[in-house]
């Protein structure tokens, strides 16, 4: 095995064990982006692992599992947007009667 089939094989472990952190994420943080981070990994990891172990079989469905993990990608970012957002706005509000309170 050469150098480039050696760094493929460590990448696909990377994305194995991002998939296993966002899984913990997703039962003990109870965060379903969790989930869609779990399986995007895990679709990149089985597309690496079929593309490094049989580079000839199914080249249209490495395209279509890329696609579907960049889909589930895409919404689990934009989940992780709009949570931070509802923070942000809870964590800025000011209550105009507890802030006279202590002025006063």
């Amino acid at each position: 095995m050469d150098i480039a089939g050696l760094i493929q094989i460590v990448a696909i472990l990377f994305e194995c064990a991002v998939a296993l952190i966002a899984v913990l994420i997703a039962v003990l943080k109870g965060r379903s982006y969790g989930w869609l981070i779990a399986i995007t990994f895990a679709l990149f990891a089985l597309s690496d692992g079929v593309r490094t172990f049989s580079p000839y079989t199914f080249p249209r469905l490495h395209s279509l599992i890329l696609l579907i993990a960049s889909a589930i990608m895409l919404y689990a970012v934009w989940m992780i947007y709009t949570e931070s957002q509802k923070t942000v706005r809870r964590n800025s509000y000011t209550d105009p009667v507890a802030e006279w309170k202590k002025s006063a």
